[in-house]
């Protein structure tokens, strides 16, 4: 069964579970994870750069700085425990050793979750609930017979070996009956057929002396696993992954943050996000495309003074929405000492008219004196691609020769907006920055004020739209808002959703009003009663840019559900949200 895939030069082979069953197959589970291709290629920046050779086996364990970092939950970028729910549970749980990264990994789960596992845990833990294990009747078996299934995890189980083999200790399963339960927890959301094991775990476990609470969440919890959860061994090696792009991201700040750009799309994060988390909490220098320093891939160069990272952090022509990468072979290959002009590099790259446009709207000619709107009249200016050869050089010498328009210095906004529209991110500011003082007079907070409030202050605050997360079987909507100050995590109940829905699915710039939530451990949530779509105000930004550059096709940012009347235009001046479900 061998087929091809939609991306070129892919061949996929396809086997229906059941028919491999039928003959006999073993089936081997081969995960192609975008962060192992992130880490080689921070393996070999670091190779490059700093003359250190490392593989995963290799990176230096139990180091206190990178267990610090994950105690304060910064783990943007980080492998798996980067959405809100691990970054909310890493302060909680405190990683001090691989084995806490295991359950890390495990424990923000559904089998965890619906056995109602993850608080006796967290209480164990923490010493506010004393470690003890069950135990059966005393003429029903030994007191300590689960102490090895459960020590590792203070009594309470969270993998889903665990759950098999509390079936097969504490219900005495059969081993056909095992793995009758294994095959109906595989195919729960399928066929449904688990609950005819519910009444066998269940009454079994408590006529042998079991308390029928633990038995009934023991089941709720392998229920969960058929929706999703984690064996031992397989949140070990991703566990593995989390410690090496942690100490990656701690040590090594700027070439984790090349690695993650270069290995994009993966993650929860955009790459605006990759950048500022790169620049704020690794002391990283962004530094703008420009053609006479960037390549196709992100690139290092030596550090500037006033920054904490030895290592600046150059973008690269991939980030540049629409721009291909043989272009950006020959801009590198031709460039040789530099460009000086427009129309040298013209001459030399031999790049086509929409390649000169992309450059001139990413504003990547300010290395040759010229900024985005002198770059576009430029460019505007040189020959067709359909000129033919034996004209081109006298046409673009005199075209060259011709006196250069005056105009006027582009504003702020206008290249903030165009920032966005072609590059995803920008380093000149933050469009939340701009329409600041609006917000102000109307006092509503920013993401910095909203995490330094106490706990049930009623407060609003206006963002972004990152990230909108709605768990399959959660009760509530997760979305993640980033101002020019930083990220504040809302949360939505399901049952105000429907209320909110448009609002909610659609905005690219939300204001939400609710109480402050905060935690022991100074996890902020602000718990939303009232939510508005403002991404009107994002016009104000780009009125007077819409006049000055027209965007070819592939730089328009559409979201799929736009409100009956708004031209699409109105909604590209961000790219989309990231949105998980």
């Amino acid at each position: 069964p061998i087929g091809n895939a939609a991306m070129a030069d892919r061949t996929f082979i396809e086997w229906d579970r059941d028919d491999i069953d039928a003959l006999r197959l073993m089936k081997v589970d081969v995960l192609a994870l975008g962060m192992l291709t992130c880490i080689r290629k921070a393996f070999d920046l670091l190779r490059e750069h700093e003359g250190i050779d490392l593989g995963l086996a290799d990176v230096p364990q139990k180091d206190e700085a990178t267990y610090a970092m994950l105690c304060e939950g910064k783990s943007i970028g980080v492998f798996q425990v980067e959405s809100r729910a691990q970054i909310n549970m890493l302060p909680r749980l405190k990683p001090q050793e691989f084995y806490d990264l295991v359950i890390q990994v495990a424990i923000v789960r559904p089998g965890p979750i619906q056995g109602n596992m993850v608080h006796p845990y967290l209480k164990r833990r923490s010493g506010i609930e004393k470690v003890s294990y069950p135990s059966p009747a005393p003429d029903h078996g030994k007191a300590d017979e689960l102490y090895q299934v459960l020590k590792r995890t203070l009594g309470v189980p969270l993998f889903q070996e665990q759950a098999m083999q509390l079936a097969m200790t504490a219900a005495k399963f059969t081993d056909p009956e095992a793995n009758g339960l294994r095959r109906a927890m595989a195919t729960f959301r399928n066929v449904g057929t688990i609950g005819q094991y519910e009444a066998m775990m269940v009454e079994r476990m408590v006529a042998r002396g079991y308390e029928r609470d633990f038995a009934q969440r023991c089941f709720e919890q392998i229920k969960g696993f058929g929706s999703y959860g984690f064996p031992e061994s397989h949140a070990a090696s991703f566990a593995k992954l989390v410690y090496v792009s942690s100490w990656l991201k701690c040590h090594h700040p700027a070439i984790f943050a090349a690695a993650l750009l270069n290995s994009q799309p993966m993650g929860f994060y955009a790459p605006a996000q990759i950048v500022r988390e790169a620049q704020e909490n690794g002391g990283v220098e962004p530094r703008p495309i420009d053609v006479n320093s960037s390549t196709w891939d992100n690139l290092l160069e030596a550090g500037g003074p006033g920054w904490k990272s030895s290592w600046a952090l150059r973008l690269g022509l991939r980030q540049l929405d629409g721009f291909k990468q043989d272009w950006a072979e020959r801009l590198a290959e031709a460039r040789g000492e530099g460009y000086r002009d427009i129309e040298e590099l013209a001459r030399r790259a031999r790049l086509p008219a929409r390649a000169m446009r992309l450059l001139a709207d990413a504003d990547a000619f300010r290395s040759m004196g010229l900024d985005r709107r002198e770059a576009l009249w430029a460019v505007r200016r040189l020959p067709d691609d359909e000129a033919l050869p034996l004209f081109e050089v006298a046409q673009a010498r005199e075209l060259g020769a011709e006196q250069a328009a005056a105009l006027p210095a582009m504003p702020l906004a206008e290249h903030v907006v165009a920032d966005y529209q072609t590059v995803r991110l920008s380093l000149k500011g933050h469009p939340m920055g701009l329409l600041r003082p609006r917000f102000v007079r109307e006092r509503i907070a920013s993401c910095e004020q909203i995490s330094a409030m106490r706990d049930g202050t009623w407060a609003s605050v206006a963002g972004v739209v990152l990230v909108r997360q709605r768990p399959g079987k959660g009760n509530a909507i997760f979305i993640t808002l980033e101002d020019e100050t930083g990220i504040t995590n809302v949360v939505l109940w399901a049952r105000d959703f429907e209320r909110f829905r448009r609002e909610v699915m659609a905005a690219r710039l939300l204001l939400v009003e609710g109480r402050v939530q905060k935690s022991p451990e100074g996890v902020v949530h602000l718990m939303a009663k009232r939510v508005v779509d403002r991404s009107a105000e994002l016009l104000s930004l780009s009125d007077t840019h819409r006049a000055e550059i027209v965007l070819t096709r592939a730089d328009e940012f559409q979201h799929p559900q736009i409100p009956r009347g708004r031209h699409p235009r109105n909604v590209r001046i961000l790219p989309k949200s990231r949105d998980f479900h």
